[in-house]
């Protein structure tokens, strides 16, 4: 019989935040620094039924592999992973690691978050509602916070209240959280970043913003309506200083990514990331290839038509 597990491993991922079809490196360390190891990828995935994961071995890694570490390519999506060790003569292998993830502001028909208000800072007093959408009838969403060394995932009902597929959260406790949804067939969404502050904040979207499209930053100071006299920065260079309250955008181009923060009365807020992505130009494309291949047929029919030629429908088998 195999040995009880002695040993345990870590994960680390490496970014945890990549862009959209980048490469992660996945490392995996444990006590044991004897030679004689192979390393055993998995995919974590969310239990229907448990707050926990269950893990699939990732087909490369079948066999497992000599180096410890180990590169998920084309990285699109939220995901989670777990590693272990083995080795044989004596047979040991070690316990699963914790999940680490992958977070991706990317969503996806299956599972997607919105965040609503949609913006990454709120007041730590506001209410803030977390809507879980895709193919799925049950949903968990889940938080990621982390304090000093100790790092908490929890589920709604523990700092929110679940209302159908959403989670309601009254109360901001923590200053930095990742928070994204798990759906009952095994699905994440995208993740989004949220934080909570205490008087001055930045208005920016926490979902990214297609190019091309518009959009309206703001500044928002506690217990203030509207401000006037707003200072705004993009990667820390001044873009806009007049009476305005607001920074307006008519058409996002992928240069208008970066950081944002605002300035009011001498006081500046955090800054927020607003991500940028690109036009779905693939059902345009579509559409016009459609279009003038119809086009032109007709124009080859009229002309042969012209020639007293007819045609015949062919029925394809």
């Amino acid at each position: 019989p195999r040995p009880a597990v002695s040993l345990t491993s870590v994960l680390t991922v490496s970014p945890s935040w990549p862009s959209p079809g980048a490469s992660v490196t996945l490392t995996c360390n444990h006590d044991d620094q004897s030679a004689g190891w192979r390393f055993y990828w998995y995919k974590a995935a969310p239990h229907k039924s448990e707050d926990g994961y269950r893990y699939e071995l990732l087909p490369d890694s079948i066999s497992g592999t000599v180096q410890d570490s180990f590169i998920i390519h084309e990285q699109n999506h939220t995901s989670g992973y777990s590693c272990r060790a083995g080795r044989r003569n004596p047979e040991l292998f070690t316990d699963y690691s914790e999940p680490k993830f992958v977070w991706s502001a990317v969503s996806r028909p299956a599972a997607s978050l919105s965040v609503s208000p949609d913006r990454e800072q709120h007041f730590t007093s506001e209410s803030v509602t977390l809507n879980c959408g895709g193919n799925s009838a049950e949903w968990r969403v889940r938080r990621f916070s982390e304090s000093g060394y100790l790092i908490v995932i929890a589920n709604c009902y523990y700092w929110g209240k679940m209302s159908g597929s959403s989670c309601i959260v009254k109360y901001l406790s923590n200053p930095k959280s990742v928070y994204w949804c798990e759906s009952g067939s095994g699905e994440f969404s995208n993740a989004a970043n949220i934080t909570s502050h205490s008087t001055l904040l930045s208005n920016v979207p926490v979902h990214p913003v297609t190019e091309g499209a518009s959009v309206t930053l703001g500044c928002r100071l506690r217990g203030e309506n509207q401000l006037s006299n707003v200072f705004f920065y993009h990667n820390d260079k001044l873009i806009q200083s007049d009476s305005r309250g607001e920074l307006n955008i008519s058409a996002v181009s992928q240069s208008d990514e970066g950081f944002y923060k605002c300035e009011h009365s001498g006081k500046v807020s955090p800054q927020s990331w607003m991500a940028v992505k690109g036009e779905q130009r693939f059902n345009t494309l579509l559409h016009f290839c459609g279009s003038v291949l119809v086009i032109l047929l007709l124009l080859l029919c009229c002309f042969r038509l012209s020639k007293g030629e007819t045609f015949h429908l062919l029925k394809l088998h």
